[in-house]
């Protein structure tokens, strides 16, 4: 399996949720869903548009851990939402497979379709975690708080949350970019 790093540029994150937005409402709004909640893409497949229509807050069962996750919606998210939700049954899943009646779309479709966006900004690292790893990013740059970030991830360490996120890599590469044995 390869390593899938997070979008570390804003603009490139800006310039891939504006190309999926032009393609594919649904696909646009699972990439905005994933960059603000930060959740597994196992977990995000799963919503149904009662989950989250005139919803505050987000409380899910995690997939792979079991446990319980509140979270405020985003004012950003919110407005995407609210726009997407507007004309769908509540019943139906928010990421809807066009192949099939009342079916989300599978891991694997929105791999493709995250991998063909991040292919076209010249980006290879990219897969269905960097959802999760460009949220986690980018709320560390604004807040410092590897320590909340690590709450936020279930991780069990400090260490863990940081490379996960790429920070870890970000100071090595920095390190060794700085270091200088000239006078």
């Amino acid at each position: 399996m390869n390593t899938v790093e997070p979008i570390r540029d804003k603009e490139v994150v800006l310039d891939i949720a504006d190309y999926l937005r032009c393609r594919n409402q649904r696909d646009y709004v699972m990439f905005m869903f994933g960059i603000y909640s930060g959740l597994r893409i196992c977990d995000i497949l799963q919503f149904r548009v009662r989950d989250v229509r005139g919803k505050d807050y987000i409380a899910r069962r995690e997939k792979k851990t079991g446990k319980e996750k509140r979270f405020p919606i985003n004012k950003n998210l919110r407005k995407i939402l609210d726009g997407y939700v507007r004309d769908k049954k509540d019943y139906e899943f928010l990421f809807r497979s066009p192949n099939a009646p009342n079916k989300p779309i599978t891991r694997q479709q929105a791999y493709n379709i995250l991998s063909k966006a991040g292919k076209e900004f010249g980006l290879d690292s990219i897969g269905t975690h960097t959802l999760r790893k460009t949220f986690g990013y980018h709320l560390y740059k604004q807040t410092n708080d590897a320590a909340l970030l690590m709450d936020i991830f279930n991780h069990s360490d400090i260490h863990i949350t940081l490379r996960y996120i790429g920070v870890d890599q970000d100071c090595k590469d920095k390190a060794y970019n700085n270091l200088s044995f000239s006078r």
